[in-house]
């Protein structure tokens, strides 16, 4: 009998440790990259929740507490974005009409990641109550503007908007403060650290209940998940707010859920520790304040807080107004 003819060994069985460990990560890999793909998939749906309301302004007209001012623009893109300029002064109905409202302070408001803006009106309350006019326009997809939202088209949206009130509306840029929610947040200091750069350095930046960077708090929820190589939107703020020039005010709740205090702190810790013009950064803690419930629990220190914010402001443009001595 020839070799070839030889009986051949029977192959030797798998051992039974090594069939089942393999088993068991096909078992628990196959759902994990099926879910990562939604995720990476459907990503954005995860992270701006839009309440479309086409009524929105016809309703405005129903707020009997404020004058507002719808506004629209025109983007890069051709659409048109819808918002309101709600006044301190309830005699001043448009944007810059008097004096007296070019000399008062305006905040714009980006909003978070949810609802539109007919949801900040307890917001807009505070800021009226400070002697400040509002502009606020709702992001694309939000309220009564068409579109989809994206970290992208929000930037350029607000570059837009930006223009709008210091060109077309005459407005100041030092008379600006902007002042971002959340998701706005992101928004904001990334227009404040361009106005910066432009050399239109803004009154102020207020941020309130923001993050790091978006894949930071990402990261925080879904720690399982790779979301730093997946995520999109980013919204890195940590990387932009060294840009910024203009005195910085970061309020957040100690509670957050949504937003862990502790990226507020990095934040914070990433701005620069004095504006262009002297004023140092401030970080108010709201020992009670969750996320979402920042003016139930902790409107009057938020209020104070801004106050004191707008007060540093004034006293700064007074001396820088005030004649040098001979």
């Amino acid at each position: 009998m020839s070799e070839n003819n030889l009986p051949q060994p029977a192959p030797r069985p798998k051992p039974l440790a090594r069939r089942v460990a393999r088993s068991v990560i096909t078992f628990l890999l196959t759902p994990y990259l099926a879910l990562t793909g939604i995720i990476t998939v459907f990503q954005r749906s995860l992270i701006y929740h839009p309440t479309p309301d086409r009524s929105l302004n016809e309703r405005s007209r129903q707020l009997s507490q404020f004058h507002i001012e719808p506004l629209t623009v025109r983007t890069t893109d051709g659409s048109t974005l819808n918002g309101w300029h709600i006044p301190a002064d309830a005699d001043s109905k448009n944007v810059g009409e008097t004096d007296t409202a070019q000399q008062r302070p305006t905040v714009l408001y980006f909003c978070g990641n949810a609802g539109h803006r007919a949801f900040r009106l307890m917001d807009f309350a505070l800021l009226q109550q400070c002697q400040c006019n509002v502009v606020c326009f709702d992001y694309r997809g939000y309220g009564d503007n068409p579109g989809s939202p994206s970290e992208a088209s929000l930037a350029a949206d607000a570059q837009v908007i930006w223009k709008y009130l210091t060109g077309e509306r005459g407005l100041p840029a030092h008379r600006i403060i902007i002042w971002g929610e959340s998701l706005g947040g992101g928004v904001a200091t990334r227009l404040a650290a361009e106005a910066s750069t432009a050399g239109t350095i803004p009154a102020g930046l207020v941020l309130r209940s923001t993050f790091s960077s978006l894949t930071d708090a990402a990261a925080y929820h879904f720690p399982w998940l790779p979301v730093r190589l997946l995520l999109v939107d980013r919204f890195p703020s940590i990387s932009r707010i060294p840009q910024v020039k203009c005195p910085i005010l970061i309020v957040h709740g100690e509670r957050d859920t949504i937003v862990p205090f502790r990226l507020g702190e990095n934040l914070f810790a990433a701005a620069p520790a004095k504006s262009a013009n002297g004023v140092g950064k401030t970080l108010v803690r709201l020992p009670q304040a969750d996320h979402n419930d920042v003016l139930e629990t902790s409107g009057a220190e938020v209020r104070r807080s801004f106050r004191e914010f707008l007060d540093t402001l004034s006293a700064r443009d007074a001396h820088a107004a005030a004649p040098a001595d001979k």
